[in-house]
Order: C-alpha cells, then structure tokens, then sequence
C-alpha cells in the first residue's frame, strides 16, 4: 500500500508559526516554543508528514529539534528559493499565511527531499565558528578605530586586548571540538594535508559543508557558488558567471587558493594558465579556488591525503 506524505507548509517568526495542511486545507498558528511545537506534533502522524519550511537562522533551530525527535522528514528551503516558486506560481501577495500555503505547494509540486539528520559535533562545531566569525569581524572595526587615534581613554586597546584573547580561546575550542570527534578530526587531517588549506580553512569546510565528500565534482562547486552559470539567449553568448551558494566557504576558499597559488607549484601552474587565456587575476584566483575545492572533496570521498 502506498501511503501519500501529508504536506504541511510552516511561516516562522521570532514568537510564533504559522502552519498550513494541504490536505485538510486548513491553517493553525502556534506559539514558537518548544512545549507548543511538541503538543501540536503529538497530534500528527510524524511517518506521513513532509514539513517544509524556510530557513531563518536561530527561529527553526527549536522546530527543527523537535521534528529531528518526533522522526518526521522536512526540508529547509533557501528564502530565495522560495519566493522564486511564489512569483512563478502567480502568488504576488505576502502574509504568513499565504507563504505557509505556498511551502506546502512547492514542498509537493517539487517533491523536495528530506533534509539529513544533523550531526550534534557538527553543529556545535559551526556554532563555535560562527562565534569565532563575529568576533574576527568586530576585531576588524576595532582595529579601523584604533588605528584612526579614536582611542583617548584606552577603551578602544583593551577591547582589543580582550578580543584577541577571546579568539585565541575560541580558536583552541574549535580544534578540541575537531579533536573530539574521530570522524571530524580525519577529514580536518586530510583536509589540512592539501595546500593552502589552515586551521580556519578546515573548521569553516567540516563546520559550513557537511556535503563535502559525498556529492559529485558539479554539485560541491555550486554549493560554494563557485560554479560558473552558462548565460545565453539565441545567438548570443554572455559572459559566465558564478553565483549564490553558501559566501563564507567561499571566501575561506579563496584565501586558500591565494595561499596555495604561493605554496604549491600546480596551483600556480594552473593560476598561470588561467590567468594568461582569461587577462583577470580574480578570475584566475576564482578557477583555482574551485579547483582546490574539487580536489579536497575526492581526498574526503577517497579518504586520501593530498598527493603533491
């Protein structure tokens, strides 16, 4: 007998969720807490609903839990995503209604698959990461004021004193996390045996693409958005160009590339090469980075360190 899933589309704000049921075509607003998400589960049969819904940071973290727990599949939908499938379906108006209504549409009319279970080291691993991030990013600020003599009480040189501190602590539990895991730290091992490739390079990939190592050559290049996209109507052919994907796995890749182009005599041959057919040094930057990631996910695929 085949069992048809029970599509259900969720619109997530900061206190509340707004759900649709295709089947019974009926819409229920619920608290975003885990005690109104858990009873309004009890409720449904978790084997044959498909929930999906759009990502929004730290608002699906206790949903998603909660349908982790319960066995039930879901797909977190990039925003854009999403909004492309309403617009191409005439839906021009926006409520969180009517976006729930229009998950559970794409959610069939696409036949999304389910997203992975998570990994719990890995997800504290990116949240470690992300910290580390934030504070990079402050420092950076900081260091623009210091530098412009903004600093007459001192303030300005022990926040400094302080960042640098606390990201050095970061730093090391983000290697005692890597450590922690036998499976995270063999690909950070084989991962750091490739050139260019540091310790931040290595947190970012294990912590920002789990798919690395178990998607082909294509696929890993547009998860990074590192994907030249074909760009022709008729005649005419536009200039390739890469687009989306996930920007701060991008941006670790390229001063990885950079470091790998100085390091490592085949990156730099291929640098050349590039660089000679196409005149543009960020575009021949861009290729390499695309070629170290290729090679970094068969070294994971094949469990293989780097061969230089």
């Amino acid at each position: 007998m085949t069992i048809h899933p029970c599509f259900i589309g969720c619109d997530i704000a900061k206190s509340h969720l707004d759900l649709f049921d295709e089947t019974s075509g009926t819409s229920l607003r619920i608290a975003n807490t885990s005690e109104a998400i858990a009873a309004w589960l009890s409720s449904l049969d978790a084997q044959a609903c498909f929930i999906a819904f759009e990502a929004t940071g730290p608002y699906d973290r206790m949903l998603r839990q909660a349908l982790e727990q319960a066995g039930c599949r879901f797909a977190r939908i990039n925003p854009g995503r999403a909004r492309d499938f309403a617009r191409a379906t005439g839906r021009l108006a926006k409520t969180d209604t009517i976006d729930a209504e229009m998950l559970a549409a794409m959610a069939r009319a696409l036949a999304l698959m389910p997203d992975p279970a998570c990994d719990p080291a890995r997800n504290a691993l990116a949240q470690l990461h992300k910290r580390r991030d934030q504070l990079v990013e402050m420092r950076a600020a900081e260091r623009v004021r210091h530098s412009e003599g903004q600093d007459p009480s001192g303030s300005l040189a022990r926040h400094l004193a302080w960042l640098d501190a606390e990201i050095v602590t970061l730093e090391r539990l983000v290697n005692e996390a890597l450590q922690a895991d036998e499976t995270l730290a063999r690909a950070q091992a084989l991962l750091r045996s490739a050139p260019g490739v540091g310790p931040v390079t290595a947190a970012t990939l294990i912590a920002l693409m789990p798919e690395l190592g178990h998607v082909s050559p294509k696929a890993v290049a547009a998860l990074a958005g590192l994907a030249p996209f074909n760009n022709d109507s008729g005649r005419r052919r536009g200039q390739r160009m890469i687009k989306g994907g996930r920007r701060r796995v991008r941006k670790a890749l390229y001063m990885a590339a950079l470091a790998a182009i100085r390091t490592s005599s085949r990156f730099k041959t291929f640098y050349d090469a590039i660089r000679a057919r196409s005149g543009a040094a960020k575009v021949a930057i861009i290729a390499v980075a695309r070629k170290l990631l290729v090679t970094l996910n068969a070294m994971l695929k094949t469990r293989t360190a780097f061969q230089s």
